[in-house]
């Protein structure tokens, strides 16, 4: 059976949660400061369309550089610990570490830390991504066919040709799928560090929405925010598919 392309998938999900939202609305008769129906969602999204794509604009810019910074400390990390065992094991446990403190506990650190301006935010996405894109690129490395190991040998190759040219390409599928989980989550970490501490930004918008009750302003950011997240990891996915056609896992996009 053909599956249907994605970009006929979304608008109909879309469109079908927007149809259910409006049922259980007008169902239920939902008072409108729990939950707005659609339209009054729709509504607030026309009438504060400067504020919001300036909120956004502010959080993808987060997002953007905490996923770079978030991916290039993950791969130099497999990385390190691929080619040094004795770092890695002293390395690991603080990785785990550092993923096991809770998000919103680090949160006030890094606004203290960093400020409220966008380097704590950045640095909230970072620390939230880089642990898939580890995990995935350091499990792609330790994978690599023993064979073709062995067959560059009796080449001569030399191990930095080795890593170059074998490990690293046959660790790039495994990579590509860590890089798509840290595209989905890379503005939840920037929009939990508006939430705590900043001026700007969607996070920052919600949370004054919130303390308002403009329960639709507060909609339609978060809509704003899914539809960002869901561009963002479409273009990972639509960019891993053509730059590594090797990874069969891509070809189902």
């Amino acid at each position: 059976m053909t599956s249907i392309p994605l970009y006929f998938r979304i608008p109909i999900l879309i469109i079908s949660l927007l149809l259910i939202w409006q049922g259980i609305y007008q169902f239920f008769g939902i008072p409108p400061y729990l939950l707005p129906s659609p339209i009054s969602v729709f509504i607030a999204f026309k009438d504060n369309q400067a504020l919001l794509w300036n909120a956004a604009f502010i959080t993808f810019n987060e997002t953007i550089l905490g996923l770079i910074l978030g991916c290039a400390l993950g791969m130099a990390l497999a990385l390190l610990m691929s080619l040094i065992p004795f770092v890695r094991q002293w390395l690991m446990p603080i990785i785990l570490i550092s993923q096991s403190i809770p998000t919103f506990a680090l949160a006030p650190l890094l606004v203290l830390w960093f400020g409220f301006g966008m380097n704590s935010k950045i640095v909230m996405a970072m620390i939230m991504i880089f642990f898939p894109v580890t995990s995935a690129f350091f499990d792609g490395l330790n994978r690599t066919p023993l064979g073709w190991i062995e067959l560059s040998k009796t080449m001569n190759a030399s191990p930095l040709r080795q890593l170059l040219f074998i490990r690293i390409p046959a660790a790039l599928p495994a990579f590509a799928s860590g890089l798509r989980i840290a595209a989905a989550i890379a503005p939840i970490g920037a929009v939990i560090g508006e939430w705590v501490g900043a001026s700007s930004g969607l996070g920052f918008l919600m949370q004054n929405a919130n303390s308002r009750f403009q329960t639709d302003l507060m909609f339609a950011a978060l809509f704003l925010l899914s539809i960002m997240t869901i561009c963002l990891w479409g273009t990972v996915t639509f960019s891993t598919k053509k730059l590594i056609p090797w990874a069969e896992e891509t070809q189902t996009f």
